[in-house]
């Protein structure tokens, strides 16, 4: 049964900094395509954030471009979304969606980041 655990919100000052966590479980991992961050805000759309690839390459959305970066720990099975200088407009609930061989898709329960002073 494919997993996937995030963890790693909170609340934090503009300006500050939050690493979000997403856990798959090992055979998912293994069959990973790609994983994207998601966010989204109370009353808006579910938005596209980041993306890394299986091989490591990544892709974010114009917003959050050099400020957030997404990684991974092949030995954990786990990949996070680093996020710093953070502003107010990132206030959003964070989602890991996987994607894996074969095309099946699998969201994360979503995590709550709220910046403000």
């Amino acid at each position: 049964q494919v997993q996937l655990v995030e963890s790693g919100g909170g609340l934090v000052q503009p300006g500050g900094s939050l690493r979000l966590s997403c856990a798959a479980s090992e055979s998912a991992y293994r069959d990973m395509n790609t994983i994207d961050w998601y966010r989204q805000a109370p009353g808006k759309s579910r938005d596209w954030v980041a993306r890394i690839t299986n091989t490591g390459d990544t892709n974010y959305e114009g917003s959050v471009k050099g400020r957030f970066t997404a990684f991974r720990d092949n030995a954990k099975n786990t990949v996070y979304l680093q996020m710093n200088m953070l502003k107010p407009e990132d206030t959003a609930v964070y989602y890991c969606h996987l994607v894996v061989r074969g095309g099946h898709q699998y969201w994360g329960q979503g995590t709550q980041v709220t910046v403000s002073s």
